[in-house]
């Protein structure tokens, strides 16, 4: 089975503000049509990244290819408006003195801008608000808006600088959804910048964590979550806890819940066993179970409507997660019964 060539390729990035250099040898690639989250805290460097496919930042080294074409390096660099990427920034960045029509079609030849409007604006459900203004649309609709702009020229990649951000909790996590299926519709590749992994899981197909200037692990949302390759990502990516372990054979972990049995090597001690490592625990990993004769003491727990999340402490005194369905509403210092139900063993060395 062959591959699709990449629709852009970044290739060892370097990149700096003044003397600061902020990304550090930085490398991935997009096939056509897929869509990739640049996922991190504040300061890590994503936006930097985009803001370099885009062409509004210069190369100190590497390469950026778009559509196998070179677009930057060190010493060649294409402008932003040459390099047929589309883009959506964080404010969005519609004309106000324009109607809706006139701001999608705006970078359009006039002989195609009237199909070519009427089609995006269908694409992204506001076909009936060609002709108001944008100060007279929501939020959501203006990020349609801006979307749709961002699509008319045909471009192979569209790049979405945190496009949520302006927008209450509830409305975000609908569009990023609604934003998936447009693209998807419209066969576009396209690039988030965001700080918040909901948006990435929802929105993305491949997903590059960030901190520091370096992508710490490329992959999906499910490979992130239950396969973490460090403790940043296991931190950073979904809720969790550490507890300490001890390797009973290749395949085996002990820890104070019992012991966990994984077809997945135990890397940490270097073959040897008997030795300690630091053990992840999901909230899924933790299943309520009134028949278990394991018990846990309810520390504390947060209404999270379906599901509660209980923090329960052992008889060690250690903490750890549960999510559990709320019709299981238990009290403050409360003894449950729990059980262990874990499919992926992620272990790392002991700190």
């Amino acid at each position: 089975m062959t591959h699709p060539a990449p629709v852009l390729s970044a290739q060892d990035l370097r990149l700096a503000y003044g003397t600061q250099e902020v990304v550090h040898g930085l490398s991935f690639e997009l096939v056509p049509g897929n869509i990739a989250c640049l996922l991190g805290p504040s300061g890590c460097g994503k936006t930097t990244v985009l803001r370099a496919i885009a062409g509004f930042e210069h190369l100190l080294a590497g390469q950026i290819r778009f559509e196998g074409r070179l677009i930057g390096s060190a010493t060649q660099h294409v402008v932003p408006e040459a390099r047929g990427i589309g883009m959506v920034f964080q404010d969005y960045a519609l004309f106000p003195h324009l109607t809706v029509a006139a701001n999608v079609g705006f970078a359009l030849a006039k002989a195609a801008r009237p199909a070519r409007v009427a089609e995006m604006l269908a694409l992204v459900g506001l076909a009936g608000e060609a002709q108001k203004y944008p100060h007279e649309l929501s939020g959501g609709q203006q990020q349609r808006v801006a979307l749709a702009r961002a699509l008319a020229p045909h471009p192979a990649l569209v790049l979405l600088d945190e496009p949520f951000s302006n927008l209450d909790t509830e409305m975000r996590e609908r569009l990023s959804l609604e934003v998936r299926d447009i693209l998807k519709a419209a066969g576009t590749a396209a690039i988030l910048v965001t700080h918040d992994q909901h948006e990435a899981f929802a929105m993305a197909d491949e997903i590059g964590v960030m901190h520091a200037g370096r992508i710490q692990q490329w992959g999906s949302g499910w490979q992130l979550y239950h396969r973490p390759v460090n403790r940043f990502v296991a931190d950073f990516v979904g809720q969790g806890v550490i507890v300490r372990g001890v390797v009973r054979d290749p395949a085996t972990v002990e820890i104070e819940l019992g012991r966990l049995n994984s077809n997945v090597p135990v890397e940490c001690c270097h073959g040897s066993t008997e030795c300690e490592v630091d053990v992840l625990l999901r909230p899924d990993d933790i299943v309520h179970d009134d028949a278990s004769p394991l018990q846990a003491q309810v520390a504390r727990k947060a209404f999270k409507g379906a599901e509660i999340l209980y923090t329960l402490r052992l008889p060690s005194g250690v903490e750890v997660l549960s999510l559990v369905p709320s019709h299981h509403d238990h009290a403050i210092g409360q003894r449950i019964g729990i059980r262990l139900d874990v499919d992926h063993v992620v272990t790392f060395p002991h700190a």
